[in-house]
């Protein structure tokens, strides 16, 4: 509702548009034919501030750094490198520095692609307008506007600011951008009784960055800058803060987990150390080797990497997302709320369906392309659509290009359009037959009527054709042509009525049409209102903003994958309801009135039932977009108008369209260049696949790293080698040189077949999770007892500070079994070892070669602090190994088998 004016009386406190146009220009204290004295201009300009939009502030690249460095597995790597340092390892600080350093760069890089929603929103200001300013009409920036100015607008012109219309000719406005409705709204000066009337209803209003597409009008401003509807979607942008994906939140949960994990088990180290009386410096460099052992110090690095691939792939498909967390949060998508115009359909106004002289036909082509045909019923007559094609090509104004581009009303577009699949040619028939007189369309009688002479039956006749509202139409008509011939219009009256009812209840903008014959002298240039009488009604016609092909195939494998698609339009709930059964959406249509006299409790339980939002506003998408992410609901929010953008930036996932406003483009986190509602689709996909390569990963390098700590707490507990297993060089050369080639194996694999068959997970439900961290144990348990095996089997030959067979062998077997494991554990519940198997093989040769050369190279050993090992040491390590991927494909077929028994009694 629009908000009264601080200058307004307030013992008025309606809205402006249930105000009289009269009372309205003496509230704002103007003049209707003078306007505002450019003193009083000035004077507001001084009070009001400029007609512009507020920008946020966008952050310093400084301060996102910083925002980067605060993370806190950041935190933790700091921490490693300067006790590395401390000690003197010098090249363990550097290496850890160096990634924190990149983890840096790449968050930072990411944070400052997005630029501030509300930027977009104050360069979309009009440079110019026509006002009124001390009794002359003189043009001035938009920026100069205040209340109270008189302003002219006429087709083709955008609206500079809101206003009340004062007085108007035909006047049609194009509110998409704002209210999302595809159809023009016709505009009169009458006053609206009802102070609650919808957004999108008010029409004795017009709003700032709307176009007028048809007709004039004269408007006295009542808001401008911030005050502006344009305004208000700008202050709830600025109200919505960005929260952390899904992805950042499980990161952040795992980072404390390996927190408590990695000092702990450093703390027991040190404190045993200190116990056994060993050297401070030996306790602090055991510390540090444990330490190194317990943070995955490549995690950040690698889930960078994994989103930035998934960023591309995303980009192969037309998707383009701003922020790499942005490409997992996809995968965990549990609804989508898709804005109808322009997304799910193509904004190209098209005739569906025709009912002509008492039959029915369809019309096929969609969109402003002129191929198509009109169909009918097998075995009937085919008519003559002769007065048809010259009533939808002369009573318009609009034009039609052979590739598409549209000059006009798109209503009037699609009607141009119908003409061309019938066989009739707008330009050539206008200006084989031009108007004699004319009546515009005004929406006050919802009708337009033109004249012209038409040979007929060799003899040239006055002819008027008249198209308009069925029910303003059928009343001006007094017969009804048939295949039979004209009869009277009480004979057809009811069936015409159940023609109108069935094409409204399917969603279509129904038009009516009619013609008359008069005297060849009748003077209906004196009064052309008047003859529009005693009409012969041809037909109807149902125009449709018609579904993108790929929409319903795209809405159908959502819905399997568990996701909830609803449609949010500003259209009549009623279209929307039509739109979305073709759809498949599910059951239950409202509209933005009906929502918002629900509290938001009984809204969220109604919300299983609603599947299409019609006639809603900015303030209903996000409401919306709120509400179910309370509920629990990963929510992606797609949308091309300005009055989407606050609710894409309050979705887990705003999806903007390629050929959008800049401001959806700009809230939004991702962008469909294809404007395809089929590519978010695919994308949730490849979200998907992104976010199980992620779980597999952090299975991997979990199992690592608690197959790490066991081993380092036992060693020094037990005092086994002086309490180091495993030399710190060891520990980085498994990290750094073996390591990373089982995660280029995950990072490569493909997805799983079936991955859109299982239901949306449950983002409460952590990487953390009680389930994940038991398998971490076990499997790193395996790698741990395996490990520990040689030390345990040779003690005699142990030393802390000379290479020797058993800590060489342990090095060997937990390389192998990470190489081995990692192989297993690309996938869960499935076998690791079903195809495509040959590329993870190919890239695991390699870590196998340089762990054979780490053992057996001469300068490697003096570098890693290895040993040659006989055939039988080898052998002994390999079968060690090979337990690890055994026992791990063991523990997954029981699971798999337990699933499919569940599934089966299920």
């Amino acid at each position: 509702m629009s908000t009264v004016d601080a200058s307004q009386d307030t013992a008025t406190p309606a809205p402006w548009f249930a105000q009289d146009p009269d009372a309205v220009v003496a509230a704002l204290r103007s003049d209707r034919e003078r306007g505002l004295t450019s003193a009083d201009a000035a004077q507001r300009l001084a009070e009001h501030g400029p007609n512009s939009i507020a920008a946020e502030k966008p952050p310093s690249t400084w301060q996102v750094a910083l925002q980067q460095l605060a993370d806190p597995m950041n935190i933790m790597l700091v921490a490693v490198a300067v006790i590395s340092l401390f000690i003197n390892q010098v090249s363990v600080g550097i290496l850890v520095g160096a990634l924190v350093v990149l983890n840096i760069v790449l968050g930072t890089r990411q944070e400052m692609k997005a630029k501030a929603s509300v930027d977009a929103l104050s360069k979309m200001q009009i440079p110019q307008a026509k006002v009124v300013r001390d009794g002359t009409l003189v043009q001035l920036d938009a920026t100069a506007l205040v209340p109270g100015d008189i302003v002219n607008l006429e087709a083709g012109d955008l609206v500079p600011a809101d206003g009340r219309i004062l007085r108007s000719a035909t006047l049609e406005t194009q509110e998409a951008a704002l209210t999302g409705e595809s159809a023009p709204i016709a505009k009169d000066a009458s006053t609206l009784a009802d102070p609650e009337t919808t957004l999108g209803d008010r029409t004795d209003m017009v709003f700032q960055n709307t176009q007028v597409t048809r007709g004039t009008a004269a408007i006295v401003v009542t808001d401008t800058g911030m005050q502006t509807q344009m305004g208000r979607i700008a202050s709830m942008l600025s109200s919505v803060k960005p929260a952390k994906s899904p992805l950042q939140r499980e990161l952040d949960s795992l980072t404390g987990v390996l927190g408590w994990i990695a000092w702990g088990a450093v703390a027991v180290i040190i404190v045993t150390g200190l116990l056994r009386g060993q050297e401070i410096a030996s306790v602090i460099l055991l510390g540090i080797s444990m330490a190194i052992s317990a943070i995955p110090t490549g995690m950040p690095s690698f889930v960078q990497a994994m989103l930035s691939y998934g960023s591309r792939q995303l980009a192969e498909h037309k998707a383009v997302v701003k922020n790499l967390t942005d490409v997992e949060t996809l995968g965990a998508t549990s609804a989508i709320n898709s804005d109808k115009t322009g997304t799910l359909t193509m904004n190209e106004m098209t005739v569906e369906s025709l009912y002509y002289r008492g039959e029915w036909f369809t019309v096929a082509g969609s969109g402003y392309e002129k191929t198509g045909e009109v169909r009918h019923a097998a075995g009937l007559p085919v008519p003559q659509f002769t007065q048809l094609a010259l009533g939808l090509t002369l009573c318009s104004d609009a034009t039609v290009s052979d590739d598409g581009a549209v000059i006009g009303d798109p209503t009037e577009a699609a009607l141009v359009v119908l003409a061309a699949k019938l066989g009739a040619e707008a330009e050539l028939t206008r200006a084989k037959f031009p108007r004699v007189a004319e009546v515009p369309f005004d929406s006050a009688y919802k009708f337009m009527a033109t004249f012209h002479r038409i040979p007929v039956e060799g003899t040239e006749t006055l002819v008027g054709y008249v198209k308009g509202g069925p029910d303003v139409v059928l009343d001006r008509c007094s017969a009804v042509a048939t295949m039979d011939g004209v009869v009277p219009i009480a004979d057809r009256r009811e069936q015409i009525l159940e023609a109108n009812r069935s094409l409204s209840e399917q969603g279509l903008r129904v038009l009516a049409f009619a013609f008359r014959r008069y005297a060849p002298d009748a003077a209906v240039a004196e009064d052309p209102m008047a003859a529009v009488s005693d009409l012969i009604f041809v037909g109807l016609v149902g125009i449709i903003d018609p579904l993108r092909p790929s929409s319903k195939e795209a809405v159908r494998i959502a819905r399997e994958a568990g996701i909830e698609v609803r449609m949010i339009t500003g259209d009549h709930a009623i279209t929307a309801a039509a739109i979305g059964s073709k759809l498949g959406l599910g059951e239950g249509a409202a509209s933005g009135a009906e929502i918002q006299a629900m509290s938001d409790d009984e809204l969220k339980a109604a919300l299983p039932r609603l599947h299409m939002f019609g006639r809603v506003t900015p303030e209903d998408k996000l409401r919306l977009a709120r509400l179910m992410q309370e509920q629990g609901a990963v929510v992606a929010m797609t949308g091309d108008a300005v009055n989407d953008a606050a609710a894409l930036k309050q979705a887990d996932i705003g999806v903007a369209m390629g050929s959008g406003s800049d401001v959806t483009k700009q809230a939004g986190k991702m962008i469909l260049v294809d404007d395809n509602f089929g590519t978010l689709v695919t994308a949730v996909r490849l979200g998907r696949s992104i976010y199980e390569k992620i779980v597999s990963y952090v299975r991997f390098q979990m199992s690592q790293l608690f197959s790490l700590v066991l081993l380092f707490l036992v060693a020094s507990i037990f005092g086994i080698n002086d309490g180091v297993p495993l030399t710190p060089i060891m520990v980085l050369f498994l990290n750094f040189f073996v390591a990373i080639f089982p995660v280029i194996v995950i990072l490569l694999d493909p997805a799983p077949e079936g991955i859109m068959l299982k239901p949306p997970r449950d983002p409460k439900k952590t990487i953390a999770n009680p389930a994940a961290v038991t398998l971490w144990f076990i499997y790193g348990g395996l790698i741990f007892l395996t490990t520990l095996i040689p030390l345990l089997i040779y003690p005699d030959q142990l030393s802390s500070t000379q290479p020797n067979v058993p800590v060489t062998m342990a090095f060997v077997v937990c390389a192998l079994g990470s190489i081995f494991g990692g192989l297993v554990m690309r996938r869960d519940p499935e076998s690791g070892l079903a195809p495509p198997i040959i590329i993870a093989v190919k890239w695991l040769s390699i870590p196998l070669v340089l762990t054979v050369a780490a053992v057996e190279v001469g300068f490697m050993q003096r570098l890693i602090g290895t040993t040659s090992l006989s055939g039988d040491e080898w052998l002994t390590a390999l079968g060690l190994a090979l337990l690890v991927p055994v026992l791990i494909e063991l523990e997954k077929w029981i699971r798999r088998s337990r699933l499919r028994r569940r599934a089966a009694v299920a």
